[in-house]
């Protein structure tokens, strides 16, 4: 028997793909060993290389060749150990011991190619049980009978003599070892090609987990580069506001300077004019020539040319209206960015759009479905239709197409409905049940709707109004992010988002034109292409 080191050895050169002893191995960048047929089938139909076993990247397919040591290693412990199995001698060698080819578990003996002659010329040892070379012999053999192990009993699961199927095991079903052991290589072959194809799936998820690291990476990297133009026109703009201002607040300050310099100038000049008459009548005053005094006097008492100074003065305020013009230009900037980063934001998950059709088997039988299973629209009247698990008893339907990873995106026309909803929910939802409130994210759906005309709802907690009539409504799911968002695809703008949800179920895009009324809301709702 193998010991327990030259089994954990044979652990170290199994290939972790195929679990299989290594065939021509090969060995990654990061120092793993592979078989290559398995390493090479691996990386088909991929665009990036990694490690199947640490998932280390490699920026380049690696040139892979044999590693020669390893598989030489590994042929020499196939040969040494001969897959577990030990070397068995010959029980009747004098001398040398030759190596044994056969046990014979009617003598019992281990036999060399030399001393089993006998065996196949003499008509009684003919008739003996030969199977190949063993060293353990007890195991084969009966230990109550002392005769060989040649059936299996089926009913204890155990190995039995023919003297063991006359006695306890008489009763029980038996068969021979050879029919008992091809049924076990069946089983264990089956076993082995599911164990592969469980290998085989999760390195496909491997694959599909990559790829969707990498589009996100992608996308992101484009939203980035997307939102730094953006809010690189806003720094521009709110720099440029800033500098006109400044500068305009720089012109009024200069103006301000100017007129403070004229005015007193003006002062100055009214000053020495004020002076010089002061000292004429001071004159005037202790004069003795009376004639004099009375030929000036009549010019000194009209007054001075002066201006009236008491309403002129230099506004210390800054101008408000300036102020106000430029703050206005630049919320109206804040605005266009807004817009801006909206339609981006639109822009950006329309690349997520999916091809939805409605499911006629989920209908509620009220419904009527178009043949291309793009509109849905209530007839008033329940259809004649068959009984189906899947189908609501309460006024939905859902997509043929679920969804249990990644982002997905889809467009719906409710222009001239005034009643609609729309939105996702979860596979396991009770379709049965009819209920008189409204379902919310707690029962497995995330929606939005329209039930009194200019009027939408989404029934979050708490649910949230919104007084709009969009024509086109877009729904997008990234399932990752436990987010749900609605958008006014007309006006390009975001309508609500459910955000920090837990998603464990695929989910199904759902809708709903709700009740006919008497043909006030018969107008179908289309899903339509996104543009």
């Amino acid at each position: 028997m193998a010991s327990s080191s030259g089994l954990a050895l044979n652990e170290k050169l199994q290939c972790s793909i195929c679990l299989g002893a290594f065939t021509d191995p090969v060995t990654t960048p990061c120092g793993h060993n592979f078989c290559r047929t398995c390493l090479i089938k691996c990386w088909t139909n991929t665009q990036t290389c990694f490690c199947p076993l640490c998932k280390e990247k490699f920026s380049k397919r690696p040139d892979l060749k044999i590693n020669t040591t390893l598989r030489e290693v590994v042929q020499h412990f196939k040969e040494k150990l001969n897959l577990g199995e030990s070397e068995v001698f010959c029980d009747f060698c004098d001398e040398r011991k030759q190596k044994a080819v056969k046990t014979c578990l009617t003598c019992p003996s281990s036999y060399c190619e030399t001393h089993l002659e006998p065996h196949s010329r003499v008509p009684r040892l003919k008739k003996h049980k030969l199977i190949n070379a063993v060293e353990n012999l007890e195991d084969y053999i009966c230990q109550k009978h002392e005769r060989p192990l040649e059936l299996f009993c089926r009913d204890d699961q155990t190995c039995v003599c023919l003297s063991c199927t006359e006695g306890e095991h008489r009763t029980h079903n038996t068969v021979p070892l050879e029919e008992e052991s091809r049924e076990k290589k069946n089983h264990l072959a089956k076993r082995q090609t599911d164990v592969q194809q469980m290998i085989q799936n999760r390195i496909k998820k491997i694959k599909e987990i990559q790829h969707s690291v990498d589009l996100r990476k992608r996308n992101t990297e484009e939203e980035r580069s997307t939102s730094a133009e953006i809010f690189t026109d806003l720094i521009r703009s709110i720099e440029r506001c800033q500098s006109d201002l400044l500068k305009m607040m720089e012109e009024q300050q200069k103006a301000a300077e100017k007129q403070a310099e004229d005015l007193i100038k003006e002062l100055h000049q009214e000053i020495t004019e004020l002076k010089r008459r002061n000292t004429e009548l001071e004159q005037l005053s202790h004069t003795d020539d009376h004639l004099h005094l009375i030929q000036m006097s009549s010019s000194l008492n009209s007054g001075p040319h002066t201006k009236n100074w008491t309403e002129i003065r230099i506004d210390s305020d800054v101008n408000v209206n300036s102020l106000k013009s430029a703050l206005t230009e630049l919320k109206n900037t804040q605005e266009t960015v807004n817009e801006k980063l909206s339609q981006t934001g639109l822009k950006f998950v329309q690349k997520f759009a999916v091809d939805v059709t409605l499911d006629p088997d989920t209908a509620n039988p009220y419904f009527i479905l178009s043949d291309d299973g793009k509109q849905v629209s209530d007839g008033d009247i329940e259809q004649n239709i068959p009984e189906n698990p899947k189908r609501f008893e309460n006024s939905f339907v859902l997509a043929k197409q679920g969804f249990s990873s990644g982002r997905f995106y889809y467009e719906v026309q409710v222009k001239g409905n005034i009643g609609w909803i729309l939105g996702v929910a979860r596979e396991s939802i009770n379709r049965k049940e009819e209920t008189d409130s409204f379902p919310r994210p707690e029962d497995g759906y995330w929606i939005m709707m329209q039930i009194i005309e200019d009027q939408n709802v989404v029934l979050d907690n708490p649910s949230v109004l919104f007084p709009l009539t969009p024509e086109k409504v877009g729904v997008f799911v990234d399932y990752e992010e436990g987010l749900v968002s609605f958008y006014d695809v007309e006006s390009r703008s975001h309508i609500y988002s459910f955000t920090g949800q837990t998603f464990t179920d695929k989910l199904y895009p759902i809708f709903s034109p709700c009740d006919n009324d008497k043909c006030k809301n018969s107008n179908p709702l289309i899903i339509t292409p996104v543009s």
